[in-house]
């Protein structure tokens, strides 16, 4: 009679963007916890560029751009589209949005990185041309959620990715703006010490989160 095989058990920590647990984790993670009963996931969602080997954890999410040389990168999205929205109520009342330099006569709410201490910069690129442009407002977040609460409720512009917006884009309570302009990236990737011997439930996590590239987030 052959031995049977144990199921992989154990604890799996990934440090990850907000948006990330709903576009990387959220549709696969019940199927992944059915299939095995005895691993533990914890998500921890942060902004910043936590170092995930200070901070124990077994991986972190970051896209693909943001990943040091000396780490396994494995991916976990398609590419990612960055989007511009506002609420139909703001945009009604506002000046128009024909190029990104428009953003300077808009309310537009922000995003405070929790690493630097920095306001991410609103990336854009058209053909060739890409650049950065720091908008301003009254509101400042240090996560995504509420920033999108606070679009919805017609407070301002937001940017985020396409994929993390596409529920409130598709019920109308969000429109997209400057669509010419808007960049696409490098999906994201799952990330980890090139050293690090892998656990048996920590390999099957990322067997079955792994993403062949394709079409944009």
């Amino acid at each position: 009679m052959g031995i049977l095989r144990s199921r992989p058990a154990g604890n799996v920590r990934v440090v990850c963007p907000d948006d990330a647990i709903a576009i990387v984790f959220r549709s696969r993670m019940p199927a992944f916890l059915k299939e095995y009963p005895d691993i533990n996931v914890e998500l921890v969602a942060d902004n910043g560029l936590t170092n995930i080997v200070e901070s124990q954890f077994d991986a972190g999410v970051r896209l693909g751009e943001a990943i040091a040389l000396d780490m396994v990168a494995v991916r976990v999205s398609p590419d990612i589209r960055y989007v511009v929205v506002g609420a139909e109520a703001y945009l009604a009342e506002s000046p128009a949005l024909d190029t990104p330099d428009d953003l300077t006569r808009h309310q537009c709410i922000n995003l405070r990185l929790p690493t630097s201490g920095a306001i991410y910069p609103w990336e854009f690129q058209k053909g060739d041309r890409e650049f950065s442009v720091r908008v301003s407002g009254q509101l400042t977040f240090n996560n995504l959620l509420p920033a999108v609460e606070a679009a919805i409720d017609g407070m301002g512009l937001m940017y985020a990715p396409r994929t993390f917006l596409k529920d409130h884009i598709d019920a109308g309570r969000l429109r997209e703006v400057l669509t010419d302009w808007t960049p696409t990236f490098q999906g994201y990737h799952l990330y980890y010490p090139s050293r690090r011997n892998l656990s048996p439930a920590f390999a099957a996590f990322v067997k079955v989160f792994r993403c062949r590239p394709g079409r944009e987030a």
